[in-house]
């Protein structure tokens, strides 16, 4: 009855985490959600104006596939602002968020066999997008001890005959691992060194404005302006602008990347929102203050947990570089018993166990790593204090 992909599909383990804790806390527990990544911020009130100002003068029919001229060209003067790339509208692809963006990027160049390569831990959607569009996942494994942070030797190793995507996430989505000029350099050398490979490389910059430690943002086509025309470089406005709902991302690339992107999401939804696309447009060009404003308080977040999760013995804990997530190994926890008697036979095992105690954790193997978890602390300093108290109480209580 159903295509052949859909058995070797599964749940994203955030949404599975994040239906659960809606479940217990519909049942009436108290639970501090830690699943989601989704800023705890509202959109900025410019940002809301605008989509209502924009319903009220009529912006309500069909516009152009990858978005008004408007908004392209509010995204080319951000990555010209931002990033010192150059481009011109017809470089730019807007999609309904920068998963549909990633997904047609694939599905537009993957065939059966291709490969794709990137960093482990890694975002949970992206395995599961390449195997739907008949490409093969090749993790590149990374270690707590170096903070999660790719090495340059790994990523050469490999490299195959079969690689056609390399995917670069910074700052990373679980683990927080932001990569700075020298590493970057690194990257592109071995890119250099490997052109006769002929693959391309998808830099997913959607937590660009979310780091930490005075640390200056840079991205791939910024350091290796040389490799551009093999680059497709992801971002969007739902991280740092609060605005996860209303669905909105972009890239630029290679014109006939951009092209062939723009033959698939012709078939699939013709275009982003136009009242959405009329609110990023009042979010690029608007007033940045609050963006950085809202990078300070999750620092202050980070550094509040890594605080307290230091003195609970056994967690081990890398400290992030920026987005909003902490990735604690956990692995001393499994083969633990629960006061009940119950082992925690892994880290699924184990974050059920902190859901019961109050609070909704994410399993590491979801991302590629088992043993690990993640944290996000896009929450309320409240919550974060109440989620330190009940994690200390569950974890100190495993025997």
């Amino acid at each position: 009855m159903f295509a052949r992909i859909i058995s070797s599909l599964r749940l994203s383990p955030i949404q599975v985490m994040a239906e659960r804790t809606r479940q217990a806390v519909k049942k009436g527990d108290s639970v501090i959600d830690m699943t989601l990544g989704e800023p705890d911020f509202p959109t900025p009130e410019h940002v809301a104006e605008a989509a209502i100002r924009a319903i009220r003068e009529g912006e309500t029919r069909y516009t152009p596939i990858n978005g008004t001229v408007k908004l392209r060209e509010a995204i080319v003067d951000k990555f010209n602002r931002d990033n010192d790339i150059q481009s011109t509208i017809a470089d730019i692809s807007v999609g309904c968020g920068g998963k549909q963006v990633i997904y047609q990027a694939f599905l537009a160049t993957l065939s059966a066999g291709d490969e794709v390569a990137m960093a482990v831990p890694y975002w949970a959607s992206y395995s599961d997008i390449v195997s739907m569009n008949g490409g093969t996942f090749r993790p590149i494994m990374t270690s707590p001890d170096k903070g999660y942070a790719l090495q340059a030797a790994d990523l050469e190793a490999a490299i195959t005959a079969k690689t056609k995507w390399f995917v670069l996430n910074s700052p990373s989505n679980p683990s927080g691992t932001a990569y700075d000029w020298n590493q970057l350099a690194e990257f592109a050398e071995v890119i250099r060194r490997n052109e006769n490979k002929e693959f391309l490389i998808l830099v997913d910059d959607i937590y660009e404005h979310i780091l930490y430690d005075g640390r200056r943002f840079c991205t791939l086509a910024q350091v290796a302006p040389d490799l551009a025309n093999r680059i497709l470089t992801v971002n969007g406005v739902s991280k740092a602008y609060s605005m996860t709902g209303w669905r909105l991302g972009y890239a630029c690339g290679p014109r006939p990347l951009i092209e062939a992107m723009t033959k698939v999401q012709m078939q699939i939804n013709s275009h982003t929102s136009s009242i959405t696309q009329a609110a990023a447009v009042a979010a690029l060009t608007g007033p940045q203050d609050e963006v950085g404003r809202r990078c300070a308080v999750f620092e202050r977040r980070r550094d509040f947990l890594l605080n307290e999760f230091s003195r609970i013995d056994g967690l081990s804990t890398p400290k992030p570089e920026g987005a909003f997530y902490l990735f604690p190994d956990v692995r001393v926890f499994v083969g633990r018993r629960k006061p009940s008697g119950e082992i925690i036979a892994d880290d699924m095992a184990l974050a059920s166990y902190l859901l019961d105690s109050g609070v909704a954790a994410v399993p590491g193997s979801g991302f590629g790593m088992p043993g690990f978890l993640r944290l996000s602390y896009a929450t309320s300093d409240e919550n974060l204090h109440i989620a330190v108290q009940r994690m200390t109480h569950a974890l100190n209580n495993l025997n």
